[in-house]
């Protein structure tokens, strides 16, 4: 027995590691493989158990104390082809030492964007949760799946738990039902997905042979996956009719009318109708309430995609933004943006308490959904998603929630849009930084004028050079690593900078520090 136990793993050879502690290295000999003595474990956990220490003392030192401490870079940029060296990607027949594959992982955190840093500034994510992150790795390590109650009972109750909270902020006093998802393109896809199935709930069966030609409608504003979501669909992104927005970003009730009309003049049918609330680019909300008057006219439903701005729901001061989300008959909400969960953390909700969410996407899989099982299989909640695998992504939202109360969420939002707005304030009295607009959210957009453009009239010219002044001052601020900030053109404009201020570690000096960096990485360019 001993002698088998001994057989079953085996010391990385002493050559292949350049550390002393072989014991800890876990390898299954090739006579494991070869089928005998399968009567003992093929592992020998505590050896796991020190690898995983050591690995998460990596992580606590290179991705937590690194990765938010000012001083340290933002990215170490290297080029794809340089990278692929430096990560020495290559898959083996044989493992590797236990040493080899901690540094592995220190290059992986030591390449990789420090979106936990103070001055990211990149995406509509930012900053450490470590409530969020704990829970993450409780996740990782319990390794289940949210279908069925009886492998996932705390993380069922949990998920309850959280989308009900957030049905009551949304305003829906008397519940609805909701699922947890990949992200909230999915979520988006779901609410177009729903809102087809009650308008012709025959498609599930017989597809969409002898279906009318349906017709949704979304801002110019509006998300891609909105488009996304009718092609995967089926339904055609030519069926998806872009309503013209103000100066503000924000849906045009009115357009919206006279699009509905254009298409029932074409004899398509419209179906749905996509709010944002939060755009992408300017942070804006398209008016919500007015929106839902047209659509209750029309019998449409009515889509939130409250992807980044839903954490304003949470915020006395800025909950009037969503004003008229309660009459939605659906709403995607991202935790994993303003309120800073671990990603992926997506929230579809809707308003409907009559299963449409079952019937629409239920299989009744046999082996998972049995109806004579000991327990209400009502908690059985995975027949409502298109997926089969699911993470318990709540519990991410549900133990941050738990650990800094409705209080603190609200503190947070409050704070990052006041430094928004400090952001914007600043930049409209800095020369040679011009703001687009003043940010209804977090979202502050601005252009940067080097000193050699700004002799230069208002015309094409002007904007044509203005155009190269963005991605050259991007170029440069990843490549020394001190900050990142995105850039884009919106229609005729010219590339200007997008500031997303979401990170509670983030101080006004560096909001002042990215203006004074803009200014050094570019002050040279004509």
């Amino acid at each position: 027995g001993r002698e088998t136990k001994r057989s079953l793993c085996k010391l990385t050879d002493s050559r292949e590691t350049d550390s002393p502690r072989r014991a800890t290295e876990i390898k299954c000999c090739p006579a494991v493989r070869d089928g005998p003595a399968l009567r003992e474990p093929a592992v020998e956990m505590s050896a796991a158990e020190r690898f995983i220490h050591e690995a998460l003392e990596v992580i606590i030192d290179e991705a937590v104390k690194k990765a938010t401490d000012v001083q340290e870079k933002v990215c170490d940029w290297q080029s794809p082809e340089k990278l692929r060296e430096l990560l020495d990607l290559e898959l083996k027949d044989g493992g590797e030492s236990d040493s080899k594959i901690l540094q592995h992982c220190k290059n992986a955190i030591r390449y990789s964007v420090k979106t936990s840093h103070p001055r990211f500034f990149n995406q509509l994510f930012a900053g450490l949760e470590p409530y969020s992150m704990v829970a993450s790795f409780i996740t990782e390590a319990v390794k289940t799946s949210l279908y069925t109650y009886e492998v996932a009972p705390v993380f069922t109750l949990m998920e309850d738990a959280v989308l009900k909270k957030m049905m009551e902020l949304i305003g829906w006093d008397e519940g609805g039902d909701g699922i947890f998802n990949p992200g909230g393109s999915m979520s988006n896809m779901y609410a177009v997905n729903l809102a087809r199935y009650r308008f012709c709930p025959d498609i599930k069966e017989v597809g969409l042979y002898n279906a009318p030609r349906l017709v949704m409608f979304t801002s110019q504003e509006g998300h891609y996956s909105i488009s996304k979501a009718a092609a995967l669909l089926g339904l055609g992104t030519k069926n998806v009719y872009a309503v013209p927005s103000d100066d503000r970003g924000k849906m045009i009730p009115s357009a919206l009318e006279e699009k509905i009309e254009l298409a029932r003049s074409e004899g398509a049918v419209p179906f749905f109708v996509n709010a944002t609330a939060g755009t992408t680019v300017f942070g804006a909300f398209d008016p919500v309430d007015e929106i839902a008057d047209i659509c209750e006219r029309h019998s449409l439903w009515l889509h939130v995609d409250a992807c980044w701005g839903g954490a304003a729901l949470v915020s006395n001061q800025h909950k009037h933004l969503l004003k008229g989300i309660h009459r939605a008959d659906s709403v995607a909400w991202n935790p994993h943006k303003m309120l800073m969960a671990c990603l992926q953390c997506s929230a579809f909700l809707i308003k409907d308490k009559t299963s449409l969410l079952q019937r629409c996407h239920s299989a009744k899989a046999s082996y998972l959904f049995q109806q004579d099982k000991f327990y209400d299989v009502s908690y059985d909640t995975g027949d409502k998603s298109v997926q089969c695998s699911r993470k318990p992504d709540a519990f991410k939202f549900w133990l941050m929630w738990k650990a800094l109360g409705s209080s603190e969420l609200e503190r947070r939002v409050d704070r990052a849009l006041a430094m928004a707005r400090y952001l914007a304030q600043t930049v409209k009295k800095r020369e040679g930084f011009h703001l687009l607009m003043k940010p209804e959210y977090a979202n502050v957009c601005f252009w940067y004028v080097p000193p050699a453009l700004r002799g230069l009239p208002d015309g094409p010219e002007l904007w044509r050079k203005l155009h190269t002044v963005a991605p050259v001052i991007k170029e440069r601020m990843m490549k020394t690593g001190s900050m990142m900030i995105g850039y884009q053109t919106h229609g005729d404009k010219p590339n200007f900078f997008r500031m997303v201020v979401i990170n509670p570690q983030v101080s006004k000096q560096d909001l002042d520090f990215v203006l004074d960096e803009i200014h050094s990485l570019g002050k040279d360019l004509r």
